[in-house]
């Protein structure tokens, strides 16, 4: 379906004063090329300037039969005949010939050396390009320049080459070394060569690959970015060319086979089957392809892919002839987004257009072929041109515009967030409209530069009578009918060149939002309307793509004299006007979609978000109408509902806090609590709030959120009393429930990552005072359910001011409830670094003087429950209590030891990790000696341990024995302590503690080993007496076993 719209895209129109008449046109940089019929002469005008004046004339070397202009380069390729034989050439620096008396230089293919570049001064050269069979169509390349040529069966490409100043005059020393004759006068042109010249490059072609399609005649060829399109009476194929570095093995074909040829059919008219194939399966196609490579410089070899084939079945319905179902207007279109370059980059997309004379059909080829858009002619077309905004088509009698989706797949290609929440663009497969047509009499030809629109016509001088018995005869015959050209303009001929410019894109904008207008105030719900400023957004987004292709390539080499339309500064003025006109249409798209179906409400949230309005402006375009009072659109209710959502940091006022309640109330009463607990609401009325929530628990029931939120209704008034009574109303457990629920309740931010910014609410503050274990509870819920990151609850508590005392509870109460190895490792580390703090900074004798008092708050948890409840904390090794016995210092110092004692006793702590913070203790007093024992023991350093304890405290030595050389290290008994107790013994035979323990050692060692080991290890000046029951003991077991 095609909508209809009644909005103009020309804004005027002029003749160009030609003086003969005109067979063939073509435009590009900036100029319009006109060729007489019949002629051997081409005429260059300026479209840029006001009354398209002559740039120049230059004469042919045969009638010209087909003109192509390439932007790339500047170079005219021609289709001539002179003699009945048929010529390619192709015309560089024609704009040269607008000086006097300026000359022409003709050379063939790839013969370079005695230009006339060469010789001073830069003039128009000719390049004849020899071919073997008769051409019939050219094309060139707008990314590259290079040239493709469409004979009967095949397809000729030919590179662009540039060869500088320099380089050719290296060439010509070379030459003039092999040649002395030719040094005299090479030498006198050289020095006529100017300074400037020797930066001119000078364009060459070499004819790279060679297609050979026996299957199809090419009657109209495209290229564009390694994609090659060719075009017969029904038939489209579309090829991608690319070339590899990789030399191919004679064992590849450089064909890629079909099926076998069909066998002489003379004798019967065969009909083809419609059929189109897409993508990969375009390869089915029964359109056999060979590759011949003719380069000489380029190396490399090319690789070919089928990407679409189409073929259509002749219509011979009321009447038509042949000519009538052929296809027309085949192009190629490159789209760049605004962040590439134009002449460095490949472009983002690449479209194919052809047309029938009923219709016409859009593809896109790359990431995927699909078709973009049908169009449905109203009358039979005869060409139709692709721009950068729109689609021309001329019929014999008018000129109409078509929209075209090619910036609805550009936007997407460019922005990643298109179709997600945050931005939106129309689809690829919204309907296409028509614009308003403008009339003409006997088109024939048309094409397009920029914003200017290049018509030929040529009246018919038949009357409507024979006209039509023509038509019977030969259907729609393209022969003109020729004027004499002597005939003076107050007679009028038949013919003339009309330069129609379109107006801006943001001209036609505007105009389309006026027209959208009617359908706003008859029908706001209107698909017309939705649809009308669905075209309004792409003609913008095209236009700011082009917009941002310009900017990207100032500074660059120019690739094609066109005029310059403003400078750096204009540009930058009509990009914002054309960013505000895009802000402005999506404000107008989030209107529609806000109030529009179920279907696309969503579409609402992203437009809205683009057109860069605030909440508060954007309820107020949403107030319901006064039909129905207390109406609101879904789409506006989900843009809400994200809004509030999405940790907005825009706070409403109060009335428009209120206002947002009473909407949710009336709409949706479920979402009550959650809007309540959005941080733009918090200056929300708390005894209005307080009243909606209560009448919502009257009909909805009594829930856990709901009450937390009325509690915090009554903390917001300072109602303690109540606050407390219904918070009691529920379990500690059932409220933290609700915490997970409604995670906002206790925070707010939290939601993009750990680095996102989050604060406490009034909730938060009053759990920290009044119940700090649900403060902690919570949070650790909120964790363990990825509602919040370590790092934010860190924050948070550090917000409350409570970082020496809930923020330890809290990581405790995590180091019990978290499973994550990273989570648990970084646990550790901190609390052993706070516990090992709080040592340092505590004196065994005082109580605390220099901890802030808040932290002197009694733990939630003491060193026994963590024991006991968390597996990380180990229970204490029995020898810590002789080193550090109970309430020999105060509290906090106490707890503190224990839980560092606990984890150092516990499987998970690493003693690497926490080694150089254990250097802020000192060993002096008995607890940080058993500190430093600790760590000595987990790293294995039973040695020297044995030898510390002997020398601090001797009497924690058996218990230290028995719980530390135990299995492996049971060795240690014999070989280290029994040694070590004797010689200390010896030098201090009184010392009871010592001899006690030698005592219990010997028992140890009499019931490890055997008599005669033992015999070995009894001191040789020991006293039998003392080792004798020993000994004996030793014996009995021995022989028991």
């Amino acid at each position: 379906m095609v909508h209809v719209y009644n909005c103009h895209p020309f804004s005027s129109q002029q003749i160009v004063q030609v003086e003969q008449e005109p067979g063939l046109v073509c435009c590009g940089g900036g100029a319009l090329f006109v060729v007489a019929t019949g002629g051997c002469k081409v005429e260059a005008y300026s479209v840029e300037r006001e009354g398209c004046p002559l740039i120049c004339r230059f004469a042919t070397m045969g009638t010209v039969k087909s003109i192509q202009h390439s932007k790339i380069g500047d170079y005219l390729v021609t289709i001539e005949e002179k003699n009945s034989a048929t010529y390619l050439r192709a015309y560089t620096n024609w704009r040269y010939q607008a000086e006097d008396k300026a000359r022409v230089g003709v050379r063939l293919l790839g013969h370079l050396l005695r230009g006339a570049s060469v010789r001073g001064g830069v003039q128009m050269e000719i390049i004849e390009i020899p071919l073997s069979e008769r051409p019939v169509a050219v094309a060139c390349c707008s990314v590259t320049g290079d040239l493709l040529v469409g004979c009967e069966n095949t397809l000729v490409l030919f590179t662009l080459r540039r060869q500088n100043q320099q380089t050719l005059n290296q060439s010509q020393q070379i030459l003039q070394s092999t040649w002395p004759n030719t040094q005299q006068s090479s030498s006198q042109s050289q020095g006529q060569t100017s300074t400037s010249n020797q930066n001119v490059s000078i364009l060459d072609f070499e004819r790279s690959v060679i297609l050979h399609l026996p299957k199809i005649k090419a009657k109209r060829v495209a290229l564009c970015g390694g994609y090659v399109a060719v075009q017969a009476e029904l038939e489209v194929l579309v090829l991608k060319l690319d070339a590899s570095s990789e030399p191919k093995t004679q064992e590849e074909s450089s064909e890629i086979t079909r099926a076998d040829h069909l066998e002489d059919q003379a004798d019967f008219l065969l009909l083809p089957r419609h059929q189109e194939l897409l993508g990969d399966r375009a390869k089915d196609c029964d359109i056999p392809v060979s590759i011949e490579k003719t380069g000489l410089e380029d190396r490399g070899q090319y690789t070919l892919s089928y990407v679409l084939f189409r073929r259509f079945t002749p219509d011979f319905f009321q009447g038509c002839s042949v000519e009538e179902t052929q296809l027309h207007s085949l192009q190629l279109c490159p789209l760049f987004t605004s962040k590439q370059s134009v002449s460095q980059e490949e472009p983002a997309c690449v479209f194919c257009f052809f047309s029938l004379p009923t219709a016409g059909y859009l593809y896109s080829l790359k990431g995927g072929v699909e078709l973009l858009s049908a169009y449905q002619y109203p009358e039979k077309v005869l060409e139709a041109v692709l721009a950068d905004h729109l689609l021309h088509v001329i019929t014999k009698s008018a000129l109409q515009c078509f929209t075209v989706r090619c910036a609805a797949l550009a936007a997407r290609i460019e922005d990643p967030y298109i179709d997600t929440t945050m931005k939106a663009c129309p689809p690829c497969s919204l309907e296409v409209c028509a614009l308003r047509m403008q009339l003409f009499i006997g088109l024939r030809s048309v094409c397009v530069h920029g914003r200017h629109v290049i018509l030929l016509s040529t009246a018919d001088t038949e009357t409507p009578e024979e006209s039509e018995r023509a038509t019977q005869r030969r259907g729609l015959s393209r022969k003109w009918t020729i004027s004499s050209p002597k005939e003076t303009r107050t007679v009028g001929h038949g013919w003339n060149i009309y330069v129609v410019d379109t107006v801006s894109p943001l001209t036609l904008y505007q105009e389309m939002v006026e027209y959208s207008q009617k359908y706003a105030e008859t029908n706001p719900q209107a698909q017309s309307l939705r649809h009308l400023l669905s075209e309004a957004h792409l003609l913008l987004r095209a236009s700011l793509l082009q917009t941002g292709q310009r900017q990207n390539t100032e500074g660059e080499p120019a690739l094609s004299p066109e005029t310059d339309t403003g400078g750096p500064s204009e540009k930058q003025t009509d990009r914002e006007e054309l960013e505000e006109a895009l802000r402005q249409n999506c404000a107008q798209l989030g209107d529609c979609f806000s109030r529009g179906s179920q279907k696309d409400c969503h579409l609402a949230l992203p437009y809205y978000r683009m057109s860069a309005l605030s909440v508060t402006e954007v309820i107020a375009r949403n107030r319901p109408l006064p039909s129905s009072p207390h109406s609101y659109g879904p789409g506006f209710l989900f843009y809400l509902k994200h809004y509030l959502l999405e940790e907005a940091e825009q706070s409403l006022s109060q009335e428009e806090a209120d206002e947002v309640i009473d909407i949710f109330s009336q709409s949706e009463p479920s979402q009550l609590v959650s809007v309540c607990a959005s941080p733009p609401m918090v200056n929300i009325s708390p005894e209005r709030t307080l009243q909606i929530l209560r009448r919502l628990e009257d009909t909805a029931g009594v829930s856990v959120p709901l009450t937390i939120t009325m509690a915090t209704m009554m903390l917001l008034m300072d109602d303690v009393p109540q606050y407390t009574q219904l918070m009691e109303r529920h379990a500690e457990m059932l409220l933290v429930y609700g915490f997970i629920e409604e995670p906002r309740l206790l925070l707010h931010g939290g939601g993009g990552g750990q680095h996102t910014r989050v604060c406490p609410t009034v909730l938060t503050r009053q759990l920290a005072k009044s119940q700090p274990g649900l403060l902690v509870a919570g949070m650790v819920a909120l964790h363990e359910n990825n509602k919040i990151q370590l790092e934010q609850a860190d924050h948070i508590f550090k917000e409350l001011g409570c970082e020496n005392c809930l923020q330890v509870d809290f990581w405790e109460a995590m180091l019990m409830a978290s499973s994550q190895d990273a989570i648990i490792q970084e646990l550790l580390f901190r609390l052993s670094s706070v516990y090992i703090d709080r040592l340092a900074n505590t004196s065994s004798n005082t109580h605390s003087n220099h901890l802030n008092t808040r932290s002197r708050r009694k733990s939630l948890k003491s060193a026994d429950d963590l024991i006991n409840s968390c597996s990380h904390y180990g229970a204490l090794y029995p020898w810590l209590t002789v080193l550090s016995p109970a309430h020999t210092t105060s509290s906090q110092h106490q707890e503190a030891l224990y839980k560092l004692q606990s984890l150092l006793c516990g499987p998970s702590l690493s003693v690497g990790s926490v080694g150089p913070l254990m250097e802020r203790l000192s060993e002096e007093p008995l607890w940080g000696f058993s500190l430093h024992l600790l760590c000595a023991t987990r790293r294995g350093q039973y040695d020297r341990s044995i030898e510390k304890l002997l020398d601090r405290c001797p009497q924690a030595i058996i218990a230290y024995a028995n719980h530390q050389l135990q299995d492996k290290n049971m060795v240690l008994w014999w070989q280290k302590l029994l040694p070590e107790l004797c010689n200390r013994t010896r030098a201090a035979a009184d010392n009871g503690i010592l001899l006690a323990a030698l005592k219990e050692t010997l028992v140890v060692v009499a019931m490890e080993m055997s008599p005669a080991e033992f015999l070995e290890l009894i001191p040789d000046d020991g006293t039998a007496s003392y080792f004798l029951p020993h000994l004996l003991t030793c014996s009995q077991k021995h022989l028991l076993a």
